[in-house]
């Protein structure tokens, strides 16, 4: 597996309690190798015609690219917003000992890299 086969997906949550619930739960499915709930940040953004702004949290993922479709299904799954942001970025490059950490952290229990190696 290369760089390019690591994502870091990125959303916004309403508070750091549901961020924390969702990053738990991401790890813990073994769908994230890491997922780091940041500081509250303000967003701007148009929705349904009129310009808002509320007190977010924004929740970086750590993932592969074999796990992405399950992940995503998951966060669409818990996340609280009607349109969540869920943005995944390839990772160019980066300390080849970390990447193998997150490669290693989203193999489940059985040693499978994802849920098409069944």
């Amino acid at each position: 597996m290369a760089a390019r086969d690591i994502l870091l997906v990125m959303t916004t949550l309403p508070d750091a309690a549901v961020a924390a619930t969702i990053a738990r739960a991401l790890v813990e499915r073994r769908l994230a190798a890491c997922a780091s709930v940041q500081s509250g940040c303000r967003s701007v953004y148009r929705w349904q015609g009129a310009v808002e702004q509320a007190t977010e949290v924004p929740l970086l993922v750590k993932t592969t690219a074999a796990r992405y479709p399950a992940l995503e299904a998951a966060l669409r799954e818990m996340h609280p917003y009607e349109l969540p942001e869920i943005v995944a970025l390839s990772v160019a490059d980066g300390l080849p000992a970390y990447l193998e950490w997150i490669i290693s952290g989203t193999i489940d229990e059985d040693g499978l890299r994802n849920d098409d190696d069944r």
